[in-house]
Formats: C-alpha cells, structure tokens, sequence
C-alpha cells in the first residue's frame, strides 16, 4: 500500500511528458507581439506629395489623309478668297493713289502755267481791260468779213486780236507765246513749220517796214518838191 503514490506519480511522467511534447509541437517558438500602427500613418505630411512626372509621349507620326475633309476644302477655299481679295484690292488702291498723284500734278502744272502767264508788277499792265479790249478787236474783225468766206471769217478775226492782244497786252502775249512754243518743241514738225512761218512773217514785216520807208522818203521828196514850186509860183506872182 506504501507504493502506490509512487505508482501514480510513475504513470503521471509519461503523461506530462507527452502533454509537453504536444504543446511545443503545437504553440510556435517564436514571440507573437501586437501590431501597433505606423507612424507614417499617424503622421500626416504638411504639403502635398509632389504629381509625379509624365513621359514625354512620342511625336505623332500618322500620316495625313489623302483625301481632305469637308473641312479642309473649306478652308483653302476661304485661303484663296482672301488672297485674291487683298490682291485686287492691293491693286486698286495702287491705281487710286496713281490717279490722285496724276489730278494732283495736273492741278499744279495748270496753276504754275497760269501764274506764268501774269505780267510783272512792274508792267504796269492789267489784264481785264485789256482783255476786253482784243476781245472788242476780235468781234470787229469778225463783222468785218461776216460775207466773205469761211478762210476769210477765220482768220481775219483771229489775227486782229493776236495783232491788238502784241499792242494791248505785250507781257502777256510774249508769255503766251513762249508757253506755245514749249508745246510746239514737243512735236519737232509743228516747231519747223512755226520757225519757217515765223521767218517769212518777219521777213514780210521787215520787207513792208522798208517799203514804208522808201515810200515815205518819196512822199516826202515829191511833196518838198511841190512845195517848192508852189513856193515859186507865189513869188512870180507877187
């Protein structure tokens, strides 16, 4: 009987010795301890987290279409449009600016060509009176030779008032002479004509001037000679 609790206690070891064996089969050798949180989750950042940077993407290498879109017609008709509009209108402007540049040197060529025309102050010749008066030359000549012929009636008038313009007007007239003759420079044809009748004119002046003069001489010779026999007629007769 005194060796029965040392029974027990022999059959209790290999019972506790395989509870034993079991348990470290079963519980893991390593220390599990409890997950406390991240202090990157606990703290959050100040400033934003910078985008993160894109690739540049590659450069498009599609090929444009044959055949144009609606669209593109479109505009390359609008394209032609314009450029034809700005070129017309481009040109217009052109001609009016060319235009307004020839009425502009017309005006001043006929203002400085009428100021020409003046007289000096110191002439002393005024045009309204004297004007009136070839005018009043020209209509007479014209009454005069209103039964002649056409040849007649053209230009008797007409060479009354250039003769009554060279008395009245003689500034004047040389001016205007000298503004035909320019114009008459231009055509080399009219200019000779002008100097062969100009010459035969002078020369016809010069002819007649003598002949007044040799005609006047002999007036006066054939009257001092009927003087002088009247002269003794009347002392005879005394």
């Amino acid at each position: 009987m005194a060796f029965r609790p040392i029974l027990r206690k022999r059959a209790a070891l290999p019972l506790a010795a395989s509870l034993f064996a079991g348990t470290t089969l079963l519980i893991p050798k390593t220390t599990l301890h409890a997950e406390a949180p991240s202090e990157s989750i606990l703290r959050k950042p100040i400033y934003d987290a910078p985008a993160p940077k894109k690739a540049p993407s590659p450069p498009s290498t599609t090929t444009p279409s044959s055949n144009p879109t609606p669209t593109d017609r479109l505009a390359t008709q609008i394209g032609h449009a314009r450029v034809f509009l700005y070129a017309h209108t481009q040109a217009a402007e052109s001609r009016l600016n060319d235009f307004m540049t020839r009425a502009l040197h017309l005006e001043s060529s006929f203002t400085s060509t009428i100021a020409s025309l003046a007289p000096p102050p110191e002439a002393n010749e005024h045009l309204l009176p004297g004007g009136l008066y070839v005018l009043v030359a020209a209509m007479a000549g014209s009454i005069a030779t209103r039964n002649r012929n056409i040849l007649l009636r053209a230009s008797i008038p007409l060479a009354i008032g250039i003769g009554a313009g060279w008395v009245v007007l003689p500034y004047t007239m040389r001016n205007i002479g000298d503004l035909v003759w320019g114009w008459e420079e231009k055509v080399p044809v009219l200019a000779e004509n002008h100097l062969r009748v100009r010459g035969a004119t002078e020369e016809a002046w010069r002819q007649t001037k003598v002949s007044g003069e040799t005609v006047g001489k002999w007036a006066d010779e054939r009257v001092r000679e009927a003087r002088q026999v009247l002269e003794g007629w009347v002392s005879k007769g005394r």
